[in-house]
């Protein structure tokens, strides 16, 4: 099963607060995981479907997830992406899912390409690895088994998933993927989203809300 941990969109990404206030932070978020759902979707077509699951408790989430035929496992507590995960890995257990796949709600530049490498290289027994751009965060996280090694996430959480990955003694595959290194958590993060090409959800918007803020060239109209 893939999983997208969503975390309360309502109060997301605090520490892009020095450039953009809280609604405009909300409505990137919700651009953000709409990319990451629809990258998911195209990957869908045409292959076998594994179920996709939003693993959230906020609505926006929920009816996205419903418009795409993805499921919602329910997290009302809301524990963070940690406690998510730890919670949805027991469901997929409970049910006898061989393997999981989390990916975070906030890569708009994820690419079906990417997808299948990851599915390429995954082991039979084992795990894949995309650490994030700096080499740092973990973006993506395969297990098979589903419930392989516990997932901690946080900012230095790659070399922590690597370890544990090792010491199961199955194989660890690290895949370096360019659309999936890059998870938008500060403002040079929204930068480098920014600059690079595309025209994503996450990308046009983000590029309306910090041109909007953009200092106005001083007008000499009259002088």
């Amino acid at each position: 099963m893939i999983l997208v941990p969503v975390k309360a969109l309502s109060s997301a990404k605090q520490r892009l607060a020095p450039v953009l206030d809280q609604p405009s932070r909300t409505k990137l978020a919700q651009a953000m995981l709409e990319d990451v759902v629809v990258a998911l979707r195209e990957w869908q077509r045409n292959r076998p479907k594994p179920t996709v699951a939003l693993v959230s408790g906020d609505p926006f989430a929920a009816k996205l997830a419903a418009n795409y035929g993805f499921e919602i496992v329910p997290d009302p507590d809301n524990p963070g992406e940690t406690g998510a995960i730890e919670m949805a890995t027991r469901v997929c257990v409970g049910r006898g899912i061989e393997w999981t796949l989390v990916v975070p709600a906030d890569i708009p530049l994820i690419q079906a390409w990417e997808l299948d490498e990851i599915f390429k290289h995954a082991p039979r027994q084992g795990s894949v690895l995309v650490p994030a751009g700096d080499d740092r965060g973990t973006n993506a996280a395969f297990r098979r088994p589903a419930d392989l090694f516990p997932l901690r996430f946080g900012d230095d959480s790659f070399k922590p998933h690597h370890r544990a990955a090792q010491a199961t003694r199955k194989p660890c595959v690290i895949l370096n993927l360019p659309g999936i290194s890059l998870d938008v958590d500060n403002p040079a993060d929204l930068r480098q989203l920014i600059s690079l090409p595309g025209t994503s959800c996450a990308q046009r918007l983000a590029r309306e809300l910090l041109s909007a803020r953009a200092p106005r060239e001083p007008s000499f109209e009259g002088t």
